[in-house]
């Protein structure tokens, strides 16, 4: 049994003898003694993740260690800045006022994440929303529970070393068909949701990687089986399609065929006679429940070899690659999650871009090829939210507004759009120079008015010497 209740456990004392705090720095020191303890324990973290949901030690380092420090580390540098009192500019009507906008919380939210990221996706918006100022209620995925709420126990455990309430921080455990009890709740003013179509519009995937004529396919291939094959596909911002020009078609086919043999899968924690952890490209699956309807929409109602298998407790698939696969065929459209990869062919530009957008999903995208202002110009054609061009899934690393459009849709987290969803954005308007310049009402404007007539005429005037003056503008 592990435990998170002791400080020396957690390396947090060295937290308290950090600089002195300031108010406005609190909130800062909180996130440091988070950075603090994850480095320092990210062997155990590591460990914990991998046993729970059957991912390599790449993945966890990759996927869940970096990736949380970096979005620490942004929150640190930039999260103050983007809650910071916003001056808006107005109208030359109003150019006497002076308008602001403020962000204030949100009181209590929740988030409701999927088993993929384990340790990510309970810290990325339980930090998010203390940054902001709310409490908030996780409901971990039933998948990953044991792991999730270990991680919490972390946060719990900073919290109360620096002086707050842990209880600020609540996990909530429960089935599905339950969650009603948040996403129904009056208490609860936002929701972030991470997990698939089938659950909630939100996040849901099947992100293309468009390929365009004279690419280098040897060059890319290593960041082609990366976004398949990183934590076995069971990535919101994998790759699963690869759409590819015909003339180019059976040379990647090959390439990726050479190279998904050469995957070994196995479970990093098995013991070895050696004494050592064998090397493996892919761990085990989080469950086989959808094994069965990966293989249909694989073989298509040809009898073939079974691609998956259980072992210790595991479930195994195997590395797949479809070849040749119509735009509008099932398996193009439905959200696979597993470590397949789709090859779809097309003859020109318009044809990719319309086969891209055919697709019910439209969170990223994207674009290879050795000419960048054409990558740009297949970019904005695109029917999503978010584009890489010669990478993939790095906008979520450069903490840009995370999120998309159609089966994907519904709002956005990640960097300043995500962190001022989590508040309530408040307009003030004051007077620019109240000793000089307030507000008045004429008095053939001041009611009861008394001349109709009279009082039109004077607010013509006054529309037409205000649409002069903006005309000289």
């Amino acid at each position: 049994m592990l435990s998170t209740t002791k400080e020396e456990n957690l390396h947090l004392t060295s937290i308290l003898a950090d600089d002195a705090r300031s108010t406005e720095a609190k909130i800062k020191c909180v996130k440091n003694a988070e950075v603090k303890w994850l480095v320092e324990n990210q062997e155990l973290c590591t460990w914990i993740t991998c046993h729970d949901s059957g991912k390599t030690m790449v993945d966890v380092a990759l996927g869940e260690i970096l990736m949380t420090c970096s979005k620490l580390e942004w929150l640190n540098n930039h999260g103050e800045r983007a809650l910071r009192m916003e001056m808006r500019y107005s109208n030359l009507m109003m150019s006497y006022k002076k308008c602001q906008v403020i962000y204030k919380p949100k009181g209590v939210v929740s988030a409701i994440v999927s088993w993929n990221y384990s340790l990510h996706n309970a810290w990325s918006p339980i930090i998010a929303s203390i940054f902001a100022g709310n409490a908030v209620a996780l409901k971990a995925s039933e998948h990953v529970i044991w792991s999730m709420e270990w991680f919490v126990g972390a946060i719990h455990k900073c919290l109360e070393v620096l002086g707050y309430d842990a209880d600020i921080v609540q996990t909530v455990c429960c089935w599905p068909d339950q969650a009603e009890a948040l996403t129904k709740s009056p208490l609860i003013r936002h929701i972030t949701f991470i997990g698939s179509e089938e659950v909630g519009r939100k996040l849901g995937e099947k992100d293309p990687a468009i390929i365009l004529p004279d690419t280098d396919l040897q060059r890319w291939s290593s960041i082609w089986m990366c976004g398949i094959f990183q934590n076995l596909g069971q990535n919101c911002i994998g790759i699963e399609h690869l759409i590819v020009h015909s003339e180019h078609y059976d040379k990647l086919y090959n390439i990726l065929m050479d190279r998904v043999t050469k995957l070994h899968f196995w479970s990093v924690l098995a013991p070895t006679c050696e004494g050592y952890i064998d090397t493996m490209d892919c761990g085990s699956m989080i469950s086989n429940v959808w094994f069965d309807v990966l293989e249909e929409l694989v073989f298509q109602g040809r009898k073939m070899e079974l691609l998956h298998m259980s072992c210790e407790g595991k479930s195994y698939f195997q590395a797949t690659v479809v070849g040749d696969a119509k735009p509008n065929s099932r398996i193009a459209q439905v959200e696979l999650f597993a470590p397949i990869a789709l090859l779809i062919q097309y003859d020109d530009i318009d044809e990719v871009i319309t086969i891209a957008n055919g697709m019910q999903y439209g969170l990223g995208v994207s674009v290879f090829g050795p000419h960048q202002d054409l990558c740009i110009e297949v970019a904005k054609e695109l029917h999503c939210g978010m584009v890489s061009v010669n990478d993939f899934g790095v906008f979520y690393v450069s903490h840009l507004p995370f999120g998309g459009t159609k089966y994907s849709r519904y709002g956005r987290f990640s960097g300043t759009e995500g962190l001022r969803a989590l508040t309530n954005p408040k307009a003030i308007i004051t007077d620019r120079w109240p000793s000089f310049a307030q507000t008045s009402t004429p008095k053939v404007l001041d009611y009861s008015i008394h001349s109709l007539m009279r009082s039109c005429v004077v607010l013509c005037d006054g529309v037409g010497i205000y649409m002069s003056m903006y005309a000289l503008n």
